[in-house]
């Protein structure tokens, strides 16, 4: 089983989402043994926003007479949607920023949303191509949005993942959300704990039977 571990914060250790993500790989790798990890730090290693040289993607005859900024952003792109297509289990640690993701984790959406790659166009409509894998969102918001109605409008962070994702062919996509984290000390102690009950169900193998179902 391959299992992909991405983070997008650049608060470091500061981060909420970044312990959120470390404690749901380590309790799959304890809960699943021979898991193969792969990381990608995004506030690290940041692929640039779409642009005029990476906009489209170009495998085949379309690569020819690419300029060398061309080839460089296709070579990014390409490595970017491979390595998600090879994970069974993708974990990506998205904090809500002004309601919404940070840009670095949507610069990599934007890479690995390809034509052909993980979804395609047909006679009845869209057809997500990424199936067969899990996603986990660690989820971290300064507010409470889940249960506020008066707020829940505005979560354009776990909505636009799902919904990306989904478009993608990803029907297994579970969240671990910790909120109300900046709304002080005991309610973030709250949300972390209540994120830990999340994690240890969605990492037991009887929970979701990932086994049987990904190494199929």
């Amino acid at each position: 089983m391959r299992l992909l571990h991405i983070d997008s914060s650049p608060l470091g250790g500061n981060s909420v989402s970044r312990q959120l993500t470390e404690r749901l790989v380590d309790q799959w790798r304890a809960t699943h043994p021979g898991t193969v990890v792969e990381y990608l730090d995004l506030a690290v290693d940041t692929p640039s926003h779409l642009s005029v040289d990476s906009l489209g993607f170009r495998v085949g005859p379309k690569a020819e007479g690419l300029t060398d900024v061309q080839r460089r952003e296709n070579e990014i792109s390409e490595k970017l949607v491979s390595q998600f297509l090879a994970a069974d289990v993708v974990v990506v640690g998205a904090p809500m920023y002004n309601f919404s993701v940070p840009t670095q984790l949507k610069a990599w959406i934007d890479r690995i949303a390809q034509a052909g790659r993980t979804f395609t166009y047909t006679d009845k409509g869209p057809k997500g191509l990424a199936g067969g894998k899990t996603v986990i969102v660690a989820s971290s918001r300064g507010g409470v949005y889940s249960t506020n109605p008066a707020l829940a409008g505005l979560d354009h962070q776990e909505s636009y993942l799902k919904t990306v994702f989904g478009f993608l062919g990803v029907t297994d996509v579970q969240i671990v959300r910790a909120e109300g984290v900046a709304m002080g000390d005991a309610a973030k102690a709250e949300a972390l704990s209540a994120a830990d009950v999340t994690i240890k169900a969605l990492t037991a193998p009887a929970a979701n039977q990932p086994e049987a179902a990904l190494a199929a």
